[in-house]
């Protein structure tokens, strides 16, 4: 039994609990915060929810911290921070600060003799190993990836911000004219604007300037003002009954070209129903692996490209080869 530990319990932390769950081989032996956990409501099911505090002691019941926050401030925080003690997995997805948040993990786990590994979910991770696949395979070609229809959890975050919104979700739309150009094998030339729309529900304040709000929205630099963006506002009961969901999803498709200008298209996609339910299941899953590689001697930090499936996999090699191969 693989014993696992989840650091911050919002929508992240509760899919990490409910794949747990799912998995014979795996335990949930504790829920850390940061928080003050006596005056948190939260429902384990018996499990004991922790001070953050606790954990430098490293606990000889944690095989694998799993660690749940916001990859802007948190994570390049704490995941360095914990690796020195235990074996931990994050889903850090800003792509462009990758390679910085690696090496820090790497340090930190090298010395702590653990695996760190990073940016699991699904995009970066699943999506991750769909493309460099693709790549692999076609190395004459180009990769395109279409996000959505979903709801974008860190973009809703950055609308909450403005000045007289409530509440507001908002969600990215792949541009079909373009997916079906793409899906065609005819590599087109895109720009961000050509590829995905974006449209936001927004709630606001009794009184609030809404044309304030919609361009404040609308002229929000590397959220929304690349893309064509339509803003509507609602009430808060119709929030509650039309958009409490957080679906998501997405597409990764790879067209090329071999020999005398044969032509193939490589496509992954997803629908899910939950985006962080499905995201805390990878997380899971490489739990798992990080558990494996350190049992070899393997240290430092990893990203899902690193990982062979094997690893991540509950099931046995044979049952892998009888079954899946």
């Amino acid at each position: 039994m693989i014993k696992i530990a989840i650091l911050g319990y919002g929508n992240l932390g509760r899919g990490v609990e409910a794949a747990i769950k799912q998995n014979d081989d795996l335990e949930l032996t504790g829920v850390y915060t940061r928080r003050d956990p006596s005056g948190l409501k939260i429902n384990t099911e018996g499990v004991a929810v922790r001070a953050a505090s606790e954990l430098e002691n490293g606990r000889d019941d944690i095989d694998v911290l799993v660690i749940c926050g916001g990859s802007a401030t948190d994570l390049p925080e704490m995941t360095p921070y914990y690796a020195r003690w235990y074996n931990v997995v994050d889903s850090f997805d800003t792509h462009a600060n990758i390679p910085t948040h690696f090496a820090n993990v790497d340090k930190a786990a090298k010395d702590g003799g653990k695996v760190g590994v990073i940016s699991a979910g699904w995009d970066p991770g699943m999506f991750s190993v769909n493309r460099v696949y693709a790549d692999a395979i076609l190395p004459c070609g180009q990769a395109y990836t279409f996000w959505g229809k979903g709801v974008s959890q860190g973009h809703s975050d950055a609308v909450r911000r403005i000045d007289g919104v409530k509440d507001a979700r908002q969600y990215t739309i792949p541009v079909d004219k373009a997916l079906d150009a793409v899906r065609s094998g005819a590599n087109p030339a895109l720009t961000t604007r050509e590829k995905h729309t974006r449209e936001v529900f927004v709630v606001a304040e009794d009184g609030a300037d809404q044309a304030a709000i919609e361009n404040a929205i609308v002229t929000m630099p590397n959220y929304f003002s690349d893309y064509d963006t339509t803003v509507h506002f609602i009430t808060e009961e119709e929030m509650e009954r039309d958009h409490s969901g957080l679906p998501h999803g997405g597409s990764v498709i790879h067209s090329g070209t071999t020999g005398k200008g044969n032509k193939h298209v490589i496509e992954y996609s997803l629908k899910l129903d939950s985006n962080p339910e499905f995201t805390g299941s990878v997380l899971a899953a490489c739990a798992r692996a990080a558990y494996r590689m350190n049992k070899e001697g393997i240290t430092g930090a990893k990203t899902i490209l690193d990982i062979a499936p094997a690893y991540l996999s509950a099931k046995s090699g044979d049952e892998l080869r009888a079954h899946y191969l």
